[in-house]
């Protein structure tokens, strides 16, 4: 992979959320991919489980949002992405997200991560014992 190929993926992404239906994962995942949803969350994988998590997840069609990537790095078959996402017009919900993908030798995504933070989410630090 390199940037253009993920610029690409990552646009193509953004359009199969903004399309009805769940026809269009089958061009940017593998029959057999892995999506977590957090970086401590269980991955669902295989199209069938992907599809029914999209569809649980979107809020239809009108959903109005706004989305800009950044690529962070790519090297092989592995590419970081910077993500943001503001959601209705004015903004009511807003999130930043760190994108993990790995992917096939035919540009579909195989394996998928994400590490969501939202404004004001409490970062969760543990500080050696002192004694």
């Amino acid at each position: 992979m390199d940037r253009e190929q993920v610029a690409r993926w990552l646009g193509a992404y953004e359009h199969a959320w903004r399309t009805p239906g769940t026809d269009p994962l089958a061009t940017i995942f593998t029959p057999d991919a892995s999506y977590r949803q957090g970086p401590y969350r269980a991955p669902v994988v295989g199209l069938p489980g992907i599809a029914g998590m999209w569809e649980d997840e979107r809020r239809g069609p009108d959903e109005v949002f706004h989305l800009t990537s950044e690529i962070v790095a790519v090297e092989g078959d592995t590419a970081v992405a910077r993500i943001e996402v503001r959601y209705g017009e004015p903004v009511a919900q807003e999130y930043r997200d760190l994108w993990i993908m790995r992917f096939a030798e035919d540009g579909r995504c195989r394996s998928f991560e994400e590490w969501p933070f939202w404004p004001a989410q409490p970062i969760a630090v543990s500080r050696p014992e002192e004694g």
